[in-house]
């Protein structure tokens, strides 16, 4: 399995309200470079653009692709799961809309320690064993977003029912105190020997456009390489990581990740050294560490109340911390106003940072968001 993994949570965009705005025609151009150059793995979840994620892979991999030429990972929201029979039901659903027979990977999602006294509570380890047995998941796993602390408590537990783990990985965070990637890393993969998917390589697109500074690093470097590519090389040279997650938005992005995954060369010592360098400079410039994840802003996730963009805003109060506040800037925060809630009409209620896996001050930064944009 090659590692390169397409990860199904930003998918093209359109404007077509029934498949929650996912242009099909786009997006079917992108499974279908993918599987002709040899790539194989697509990561779905229950939730990704408002429960369409896991239907897209269903019409455009598993209906039109051999079942032995893919990999599919989804999760279960255990933020809807009520009973034990939730389980069941949820499971046979995705079943259902992803067209298959069993997964290849299935993870409880977005686990954090409430998560893993939850799923204790409702014996979700010992259901995803019954569902190994049964050959509908072949390998369980959870993906992870809390505390070295945490997982080491989870792991310490339940280290023999996972064989897969989906950590947040890349070179902003890998020594950050709020994400750890390191410290995680080093738990799951060293101490437990477990295998990593990765997601957020490139955190959210933000190491794709990284600052002028950091960007001439790279680049002189290695010329003929995208700035994206440090990112995704970055988390692909670590050990026991056997998938690299993307979330592609754009033919130009596929084609890029390909070029250089399809023949994947780990980083060298100095290659290592300059990401490392440019990684400082980048950190440095970071107002808010938004990934544009969006569980903030999710209704199935009960999100924010008042529908505000919130990762957009932050998108665009970083930008004018890198780049400074241009007119262009001012003109997009109006847009992106005017097509809903501005940060302006945020309650404080809190929703959306129980479900921020940043640990973002949310409602603290939409005030400073204001004050910047006015």
């Amino acid at each position: 399995m090659n590692k390169l993994g397409f990860g199904l949570m930003r998918l093209p965009w359109a404007e077509d309200k029934t498949w929650n705005n996912i242009d099909l025609e786009k997006t079917r151009q992108m499974v279908d470079a993918y599987m002709e150059q040899g790539f194989s793995y697509f990561d779905t979840a229950w939730v990704y653009h408002g429960g369409a994620s896991e239907k897209v892979f269903g019409e455009l991999v598993a209906k039109r692709y051999p079942r032995e030429k893919f990999q599919v990972t989804t999760k279960m929201p255990l933020w809807d799961v009520k009973t034990e029979a939730d389980l069941d039901r949820i499971f046979d659903e995705q079943l259902k809309k992803c067209c298959v027979d069993y997964f290849d990977f299935y993870f409880l999602h977005a686990m954090g320690k409430d998560r893993f006294e939850q799923a204790e509570k409702l014996h979700a380890f010992e259901w995803m064993q019954k569902k190994k047995t049964e050959g509908k998941i072949l390998h369980p796993g959870f993906s992870f977003h809390d505390s070295p602390e945490v997982l080491e408590w989870a792991l310490s537990r339940h280290h023999k029912e996972v064989e897969l783990i989906q950590l947040q990985i890349n070179y902003i965070d890998w020594e950050s105190n709020d994400v750890a990637s390191r410290r995680c890393y080093e738990i799951a993969a060293g101490k437990y020997n477990k295998w990593i998917s990765v997601m957020e390589p490139l955190k959210g697109g933000s190491l794709a456009q990284v600052t002028p500074s950091a960007a001439s690093l790279l680049k002189a470097a290695c010329p003929d390489l995208s700035i994206a590519s440090w990112g995704i090389r970055y988390a692909a040279s670590l050990e026991n990581v056997i998938v690299v997650l993307s979330g592609m938005s754009n033919m130009e992005q596929l084609k890029d990740n390909m070029s250089y995954m399809k023949e994947f060369k780990p980083l060298s010592q100095d290659e290592k050294s300059t990401v490392e360098k440019a990684g400082e400079i980048i950190k440095s410039s970071i107002l808010v560490p938004c990934t544009g994840c969006r569980y903030c802003t999710d209704e199935a996730n009960g999100g924010c109340p008042k529908k505000i963009n919130i990762p957009e805003f932050f998108k665009l109060y970083n930008a004018q911390n890198q780049y400074s506040l241009s007119d262009g800037l001012k003109w997009n925060y109006k847009e992106a106003c005017k097509k809903g809630a501005s940060p302006a009409d945020c309650i404080a209620c809190g929703h959306c940072m129980r479900h921020c896996p940043q640990k973002i001050q949310i409602v603290d930064e939409l005030k400073k968001v204001r004050q910047i944009f006015g």
